[in-house]
């Protein structure tokens, strides 16, 4: 009798162990980030200085394994984007090098079967004469249309407190950017907003969109690395990329 107890005892406590390690290997494997970058607005935007920075956030979550590729045409590899669990886009791109036909069928694809896109600052501006591109931002910048003040110190307002990115997180003050009139359709759930001088209304800053089965996140703060670098921002940053990535927050 004293044998068997000692057997199953010892079953009981191989079988607590498999189970830890196996729980610990899950909560330790990292999402695994494609950022990319490569152009924007000079000198108004040092988008290696955005990129590296939103890099060193991500990083420093410790949830992250982070790639960075400055060559936009990395989505015609299919085989290269579906090792990635979401695409962090800090680019504006202005058509060099132009993308493909299959680069955007494959970055759609991505989203749409179930990873994560996020889109930060003048990222949204790409790409003004695709449309699909627009609906995975939820809104974008339109040069003419959309606009900005003077950059300054401003209220960021957190207005959705029950969602994972945005769960206990206060309003606060950054200086950056207020980006205003961005334009489109498609249904957003604003998370994050501020009023603006520049139009007069509040202005979503923070907001998600699902796409097919996938889920994107438009963060339009992040002019400089002051504002990539503020605490609630670099909180923002690397909440975000996981919900967009895995559909919650650890």
């Amino acid at each position: 009798m004293q044998r068997l107890f000692l057997s199953i005892a010892l079953v009981g406590v191989v079988g607590l162990s498999v189970s830890l390690v196996a729980g610990a290997a899950e909560k330790s494997a990292p999402i695994k980030v494609l950022l990319i970058a490569g152009d924007d607005v000079a000198p108004y935007h040092d988008w290696r200085e955005i990129s590296e920075k939103t890099r060193e956030v991500l990083a420093g979550c410790g949830r992250f394994d982070v790639k960075v590729c400055e060559d936009p045409l990395i989505l015609e590899s299919n085989a290269a984007l579906n090792a990635y669990d979401v695409l962090v886009w800090t680019m504006f791109h202005r058509g060099t090098p132009a993308m493909t036909d299959m680069a955007k069928t494959n970055l759609v694809n991505f989203v749409k079967n179930g990873k994560g896109f996020y889109v930060q600052h003048l990222g949204s501006a790409s790409f003004p004469k695709w449309d699909e591109f627009g609906k995975l931002c939820g809104r974008k910048w339109v040069m003419g249309t959309s606009g900005h003040g003077p950059r300054s110190v401003f209220e960021v307002k957190v207005v959705k407190k029950n969602h994972p990115i945005t769960e206990g997180m206060a309003n606060f003050k950054i200086f950056d950017e207020l980006y205003s009139k961005l334009q489109g359709d498609k249904d957003i759930e604003v998370l994050v907003s501020a009023y603006s001088d520049f139009s007069e209304k509040e202005e979503p800053l923070v907001f998600t969109t699902p796409y097919g089965q996938g889920r994107c996140v438009h963060n339009a703060l992040g002019h400089d690395f002051k504002s990539i670098l503020n605490p609630s921002m670099a909180q923002l940053i690397c909440r975000s990329v996981e919900w967009a990535a895995t559909g919650k927050v650890q």
